[in-house]
């Protein structure tokens, strides 16, 4: 018995809350967290925070539900001297969740990469793994 992939929509608002995100002016960190209202099927706004660091961020998640979708805007500090502000997508999927709600998450978290146009996209299984030298090396393989 399979069971079908659920793919839920994007909200609206959301949307073009992302797309202001995107273009923001501000130069420090910031991030939107984002979860699926299961019975609206649909991706929503959990909390935005501002001037926070990648080890503060993993401070706000939860361990063992796969609920985060995380957009992060990063200050990226290159070994040149040079600044960039990459737009990173951080999607949570920790070990040991529910299999209906991976299902749900994992088909919901390619229509929100395209949605907001990211191309910087990572995942992690244990939120201590969301550290500033963790997101450095990823980050390490696009600059």
């Amino acid at each position: 018995m399979s069971e079908s992939l659920v793919v839920c929509d994007v909200a609206e608002d959301l949307v073009e809350k992302l797309r202001k995100f995107r273009f923001r002016k501000e130069t420090h960190n910031a991030a939107i967290i984002m979860k699926i209202d299961k019975d609206k099927r649909l991706v929503v706004l959990d909390e935005e925070l501002e001037g926070v660091s990648p080890d503060e961020l993993k401070d706000e998640l939860p361990e063992r539900q796969p609920r985060t979708f995380i957009v992060y805007s990063y200050k990226y500090q290159h070994d040149d001297g040079r600044v960039s502000y990459p737009l990173c997508f951080i999607f949570s999927s920790p070990v040991g969740c529910k299999p209906e709600q991976q299902m749900m998450y994992a088909g919901s978290k390619n229509k929100l990469v395209q949605t907001a146009e990211l191309t910087k996209v990572f995942e992690i299984r244990n939120t201590e793994d969301l550290t500033e030298e963790w997101l450095r090396e990823k980050l390490g393989f696009f600059h």
